[in-house]
């Protein structure tokens, strides 16, 4: 910000404040008594369709609104306001005809940001703009500061994001992404409950990390003396309630992971997480898309949507296999390359991707995957058959020992969920603990740690299970086109 911006948005503070002394001395600074009946949009649905002279036969009497002041336009004895309220926009037209003309005077000094309340009769200009005739006005919060210029809004991304409630007021679009966060957030709960899931709270703090493989962070309970780590997922709790006769739960979390800041990745998000036992891994597909499908058409898309210079189809979910799909994307590599650990070491240091000399064939592979083939997968794609080895709490499949029963979904080149068939076989999952307790030691900060009772848990017996976890903040990046996570996260992370 200039110097000359500084001195001026002083000045204007000054001048406000002189305002709102003289309000306090009349004992009239910020009301607290007036309720509004009506909100803007409710107005606009119920009567905006009407031309004026069916408004006038209808003889809409004793509104009442309240909002800030967004436009002000005074002439003499007459003037117009737009205000804005939690729905919307409504004009007010203001006469010193109309009400107290001292009160008409000090009107004409209040200023944009303020927050005031009208009561009156709603008409329609010559412009057919609906609008309520004011036959009483009240100051109800005095602005100290200035809202951010009409036409220019926030030009500044980081005040767009540090002072989030400058965006929402003066950014109605910025809002809407928002109320769309929130159905798209309904929606899902509705999906689960309706399909018979319950939902739960599991910790946040966790004695163990565990869950996914990513860095945690780490706390200090200072009664108990003891360390504990911020949620990485929830998984693990939640399958212990599986063990305990739940057979459906899900909950929408907060989870925390201690990595870098990008437009895809924020360390605090939201996801939902479900587990249902008896369930069919196919099955889990489906209804892991339709979720998706549901949420997409609550707030009004289409099948097919715009997300950055992609166009979406979401009523077509494809399903191909991780081998597959290096193959399609590396014509060099062979499907005998793929157990190759020679051969997949070569291909990755060719890609100039780090990599640690620990790491298996399934590990490199799914690296090679993720350099090479992730950000292609733009039309929703689920891909299956994980290395077993990169997927530490999935069941091995049948027919095949190395890969896991698991899947995850691609849209835009995107990662938007995760899903496996859960591990039940408590020996199997010790000895893969282990193996992360191994890494860990090795220097992997991203490693779980061993979780005794977890295993204690299994060996009670839990159920046959699908489990799936999605992101839903990239998933309301995806349904209302946006391109960073910032701009659906209400107040992200930012560096100082």
């Amino acid at each position: 910000m200039s110097d000359s911006n500084i001195g001026g948005e002083a000045s204007i503070l000054e001048e406000r404040r002189r305002k709102l002394e003289e309000l306090r001395e009349q004992n009239i600074a910020f009301v607290n008594n007036f309720t509004p009946a009506n909100k803007a949009q409710e107005l606009h649905d119920s009567y905006g369709h009407l031309n004026k002279e069916e408004l006038e036969d209808k003889k809409i009497t004793n509104l009442s609104v309240a909002g800030r002041i967004v436009l002000k336009r005074v002439m003499g004895n007459a003037s117009f306001v737009t205000i804005r309220d939690g729905s919307g926009d409504i004009q007010a037209y203001i006469s010193k005809n109309n009400i107290d003309p001292d009160l008409y005077k000090n009107f004409k000094s209040w200023d944009l940001g303020d927050i005031i309340g009208i009561d009156g009769n709603l008409f329609k200009t010559k412009t057919e703009e609906l609008t309520v005739e004011a036959n009483s006005i009240v100051l109800i919060t005095k602005s100290l500061r200035p809202m951010p210029e009409k036409h220019k809004g926030l030009a500044d991304i980081e005040i767009k994001y540090r002072q989030r409630y400058l965006d929402l007021m003066s950014s109605p679009d910025s809002k809407e992404i928002f109320v769309k966060r929130s159905q798209i957030v309904s929606s899902i709960r509705a999906s689960m409950i309706e399909d018979g899931f319950l939902e739960v709270e599991t910790p946040m703090m966790h004695s163990i990390p565990g869950g996914a493989v990513a860095k945690p962070f780490i706390t200090q309970h200072n009664a108990l003396d003891r360390e504990l780590f911020l949620r990485i997922a929830p998984e693990l709790h939640l399958k212990r309630l599986l063990v305990g006769g739940f057979e459906k739960v899900f909950e929408i979390n907060r989870s925390f992971r201690n990595e870098g800041l990008s437009t895809r990745h924020n360390p605090e998000f939201t996801m939902l997480e479900f587990y249902a036992a008896f369930a069919t891994f196919d099955g889990t597909i489906d209804f892991t898309k339709n979720i998706i499908q549901s949420a997409s058409a609550a707030i009004g898309n289409n099948d097919e949507i715009q997300w950055d210079d992609d166009k979406i189809d979401l009523s077509n979910f494809s399903i191909k296999t991780l081998n597959n799909l290096v193959l399609e994307h590396n014509p060099e590599l062979s499907i005998d390359d793929l157990t190759n650990l020679e051969m997949l070491t070569s291909y990755l240091k060719s890609l100039k991707v780090p990599f640690k000399e620990s790491w298996g064939p399934g590990k490199i592979l799914l690296e090679i995957f993720e350099k090479t083939v992730e950000n292609k997968l733009i039309q929703p794609t689920f891909v299956t058959e994980y290395p077993v080895e990169v997927s530490p709490l999935s069941r091995r499949n049948n027919e095949n020992p190395a890969i896991a029963d698991r899947f995850e979904l691609f849209i835009g080149g995107k990662e938007i969920a995760n899903g496996f068939c859960e591990l039940n076989d408590p020996d199997d999952q010790a000895e893969r603990f282990k193996d992360q307790a191994k890494a860990k030691a090795d220097g992997d900060d991203e490693a779980m740690g061993f979780d005794e009772d977890y295993i204690i848990a299994l060996e009670h017996g839990m159920p046959p299970a699908v489990g799936v976890g999605i992101g839903i903040d990239r998933l309301v990046m995806m349904l209302t086109n946006q391109s960073s996570i910032r701009d659906v996260i209400l107040f992200p992370q930012l560096k100082s």
